[in-house]
């Protein structure tokens, strides 16, 4: 990983304030970084950094754009699975919600599914972002140990 990470954030509709939040809160480091979403998600982080930038200019509080797929039920999440597998995330920020079904519950389980198996840091609630990017090695290069699947690929069928 780079010193500049791209960072997925997604929150299903009852974390959503809280993400806002929690990016709100961590904006000094977090806009140091690449972010990207799924849609809905996306364009409220990117709303909320705008007009706190613009409340804000003077204090250094700077605008990026997040990069922002379609909403998870239409995609979004499998959009992020792809990224992961083609080694564009580097770190994914997921609050989901374990009261609520989701209706593209196979989606959710399956971008977490990658998340692990590429071995991509992920914060599933707002204590372990927190732990997540206040780490010594969220700020620097890290060199992530990656599985080698030559045994699986190369499998007799």
């Amino acid at each position: 990983m780079s010193l500049v990470k791209n960072i997925a954030v997604v929150a299903h509709d009852n974390c959503k304030n809280e993400l806002l939040d929690f990016v709100d809160c961590n904006h000094n480091i977090l806009s140091r970084h690449n972010l990207v979403a799924t849609g809905t998600t996306g364009g409220l982080v990117e709303k909320m950094i705008r007009e706190r930038a613009a409340q804000k200019k003077d204090e250094g509080y700077d605008f990026k754009p997040v990069n922002r797929m379609k909403s998870g039920p239409l995609g979004g999440d499998q959009q992020l699975g792809a990224m992961i597998s083609e080694g564009k995330i580097d770190v994914l920020i997921f609050f989901w919600d374990p009261m609520q079904p989701q209706p593209h519950d196979v989606d959710v389980k399956a971008l977490l599914r990658l998340a692990v198996l590429y071995n991509i840091p992920t914060a599933s609630n707002r204590s372990t972002a927190e732990f997540l990017i206040s780490s010594p090695f969220f700020e620097g290069e890290f060199q992530r140990k990656e599985t080698d699947f030559t045994d699986y690929t190369q499998r007799k069928l």
